[in-house]
């Protein structure tokens, strides 16, 4: 009989030893945060943990630390649930590749492979490397980083990307990125960074937390003056451990991060999420969001000159600029074969114009205003045809060689493909005011605005008539999201309360600039973005009425005197497991 209390006393010790042992961490945690002048469930479970532990409660220590640590273990399990859609895309990295290295071809891996070396892609094959076709035709599947399966042709001159596949044909790619600086390995970088972002998705719960620990000991201590009852203090201490809620709801986020990435929405934070949900306006620029930013010439009108000597002096100043139209104009002449050289000298007047200076000839292209700024005379009659043009919903761009007008040419851009039905789904989503911007002139941004469903619209802007707009938008009232290419307006999404770039695939300045980058040109997929991250408050916001529920139960179970601090601890233990199957829901969530 004495060898058997002996093994229970035994056993009662490293039982009690254990406990204690498994506290540690727990207070470790607590105290960490305090340095960093921040408040924590496991400040409130230090406290617990600490009385029980006082007062001998060995069974409640117990559940307290099996409660946190299958609070973590299921975290830790959902979290790598997330993390594993981001870990599959690894596989998709191919680790040799063929190259032709003096008119010979050999096989070596991806590691030894140099910036414009010719790399072999055949039929089947996973693209390794970011490049430019020098020759061949394919059609491509971009799913790895668009979350579209439907297969790009690509031809000579087109950019491929690292991970996508090549469906058919054989190419010869040009490499210019490697490794940590290609799209795909960016794009990995950024889902980790976001996923690792612990301070960025936990916004909402440190709030709650620093409130609610509070309020807590506060009530802990009221209740210990009036009764005096260190027993029922420990229950109420026990059975509002609030650690599943602070688990439950980041691990929602998490989850939301991950399945965006698989439909090409790279999401930096969860803290955007949270923030998008309350999103009332959005700000969009008009090309290359709502239009395909693929702008042509469709009309040249030459005043005393040849329409070649036109373009070709055009396509001389405009060959310095990365706008849009400016690439319009170079595409042209070179349908054209006119053949140019690039001036050495000029000067970009952002939003306005050029001025460049070649062969002692000061050659000026722009809008109308900035000829009239400039002084630069245009006769009625010229004018008049520049206003036709422009009430056609054309862009102009007029050109002058030495103060003289010697023509313009009329550029049109064409909408995107649903660009109406998207706008319709937002504000039926309640994003209740669309601005667009634009620097086109007032034809063409009243045609566009018409033709898509938006109410407001500003056109002649500038880039910082761009963002002064957007600064002036932003209050406290509602939350403002803004959409560009990441590009020329990369100023105006950082400053906004969400930025989406659209389209960034290929361009390293959208990933950057953005909060939210889009990795195809489908302006459906803001929509998509906007209803994920309702839904994912949606789950919160239920998270937190189950965690209220079960905590008023809990608390009246114990002011009853139904359960004491063992039965509160493993109360708390059975129901914390309630909200974060609830944030499991996540994975299951449907994009529309």
């Amino acid at each position: 009989m004495s060898i058997n209390l002996n093994a229970v006393l035994l056993i009662m010790s490293v039982i009690q030893i254990l406990s204690i042992l498994m506290t540690i961490p727990v207070v470790i945690s607590a105290i960490r945060a305090l340095f960093n002048k921040k408040i924590t469930v496991d400040l409130l479970a230090t406290i617990a943990l600490t009385v029980s532990i006082i007062e001998q409660e060995w069974v409640g220590v117990i559940f307290i630390n099996l409660m946190i640590i299958s609070a973590k273990i299921f975290g830790v399990y959902t979290e790598n649930r997330a993390k594993n859609s981001i870990k599959s895309l690894f596989k998709l990295r191919p680790t040799t590749v063929k190259i032709k290295r003096n008119n010979e071809i050999e096989i070596i891996q991806v590691k030894d492979v140099l910036i414009n070396d010719l790399v072999i892609i055949d039929a089947g094959e996973r693209i390794p490397v970011d490049g430019i076709i020098e020759s061949g035709n394919a059609s491509v599947d971009q799913s790895s980083l668009t979350g579209e399966s439907v297969p790009i042709e690509k031809k000579v001159g087109d950019m491929v990307l690292s991970s996508t596949l090549n469906m058919s044909g054989s190419l010869l790619v040009k490499v210019t990125k490697l490794g940590k600086d290609t799209t795909f390995e960016k794009l990995i970088a950024l889902m980790e960074k976001a996923q690792l972002g612990k301070n960025n998705i936990e916004t909402l719960i440190d709030k709650f937390a620093s409130r609610y620990i509070l309020f807590t000991l506060i009530g802990a201590i009221v209740v210990y003056v009036f009764t005096k009852n260190n027993s029922l203090v420990l229950s109420l201490l026990l059975v509002t451990c609030a650690d599943d809620i602070a688990v439950a709801v980041p691990l929602a986020f998490w989850a939301a991060i991950a399945r965006g990435a698989k439909r090409g929405i790279v999401i930096k934070g969860g803290n955007y999420l949270e923030v998008l949900a309350r999103c009332k306006m959005l700000i969009v620029d008009k090309t290359g969001t709502l239009t395909k930013g693929k702008i042509k010439v469709n009309h040249v009108y030459p005043f005393g000159i040849s329409e070649k000597s036109l373009v070709h002096l055009a396509v001389i100043a405009e060959s310095m600029s990365d706008h849009p139209m400016a690439k319009a104009i170079v595409d042209y002449a070179k349908k054209l074969n006119i053949k140019y050289q690039v001036p050495t000298k000029f000067e970009e007047f952002l939003g306005r114009g050029m001025k460049v200076f070649w062969e002692n000839k000061n050659i000026m292209v722009g809008n109308l205003n900035f000829f009239i700024e400039e002084k630069i005379f245009i006769d009625d009659k010229q004018l008049q045809q520049i206003k036709l043009a422009e009430n056609d919903g054309h862009n102009i761009v007029l050109v002058a060689n030495d103060n003289v007008f010697l023509g313009f040419m009329a550029l049109g851009d064409e909408l995107r493909w649903g660009i109406r039905n998207a706008v319709l789904k937002l504000k039926e989503m309640g994003v209740v005011r669309i601005v667009m911007l634009t620097g086109d002139n007032e034809k063409v941004a009243s045609q566009v605005a018409k033709e898509i469903g938006i109410e407001e619209y500003h056109a002649n802007l500038l880039p910082e008539d761009k963002l002064n707009f957007v600064k002036k938008s932003l209050n406290k009232k509602y939350k403002i999201a803004m959409v560009g290419d990441g590009v020329n307006d990369a100023a105006a999404l950082a400053i906004s309360d969400v930025g989406f770039a659209m389209g960034a695939i290929g361009t390293d300045s959208a990933i950057e600039a953005a909060d939210i980058a889009l990795m195809n040109d489908d302006f459906g997929k803001i929509g998509e973005t906007v209803g994920i991250s309702r839904f994912i408050m949606k789950i919160v916001v239920e998270n937190f009425i189950i965690w209220g529920v079960v905590n008023t139960i809990g608390l009246i179970l114990v002011f009853g005197k139904i359960i004491g601090p063992t039965g509160a601890a493993g109360y708390n233990f059975i129901s914390d497991f309630l909200p974060l199957l609830n944030s499991i829901r996540v994975f299951r969530y449907k994009f529309k």
